[in-house]
């Protein structure tokens, strides 16, 4: 088997780029053929999972807002690159908008196990970031830059947050809180 050896090589003029690509990817996670977006997304929840099982719960919030201005920043610095690198105004691969935009679930909501946040939050911020709702559209639109491709996911995940107290509202009415959404923990 023969081995690139210009891709495993130490400093060079490459490295720079392939330390780009890693973090604007999201690990490579949004180099995925098949829903890079949400692929990307997933680094969020392993983020999320990381500060529940690793803090202590009065640590997780302050923690996750610090890795949501973290990824922000990382977006902001990577966007110049990333629009040249990929040729589009907001490349499908560039997906620190998608982590961001899943941090607001935990930061913002605090109710129910692990497992549901991470599951309802994850499935409704994906599902609000593709159909974006207004004002996410206008901001996807009508915004350039960094703003302009991590303020709509933003938007979206802050959406999701309001999507799950609807449905902590909505399980106890009907006597499923404990499966959708429970109030305590």
């Amino acid at each position: 088997m023969k081995t690139d050896t210009k891709s495993m090589s130490g400093p060079g003029p490459g490295s720079a780029d392939r330390l780009r690509l890693m973090v604007a990817s999201a690990f490579w996670l949004g180099l995925s053929p098949v829903a890079p977006g949400t692929c990307g997304a997933l680094l969020g929840v392993l983020i999320h999972f990381a500060a529940f099982a690793l803090l202590p719960p009065d640590l997780c919030t302050g923690a996750l807002v610090g890795a949501l201005l973290l990824v922000c920043a990382a977006n902001h610095f990577l966007t110049p690159w990333a629009v040249a690198h990929w040729k589009s105004k907001d490349p499908s691969h560039f997906v620190l908008d998608e982590v961001a935009g899943y941090l607001v679930v935990p930061i913002l909501f605090h109710h129910g196990r692990f497992w549901q946040v991470a599951l309802w939050g994850f499935i409704l911020f994906r599902v609000l970031d593709i159909v974006k709702i207004p004002p996410a559209r206008q901001i996807d639109r009508e915004l350039t830059g960094s703003w302009g491709i991590v303020l709509d996911d933003l938007v979206s995940g802050c959406y999701a947050v309001l999507g799950l107290y609807a449905m902590m509202w909505i399980g106890r009415c009907i006597g499923f809180e404990a499966w959708l959404v429970s109030g305590s923990g």
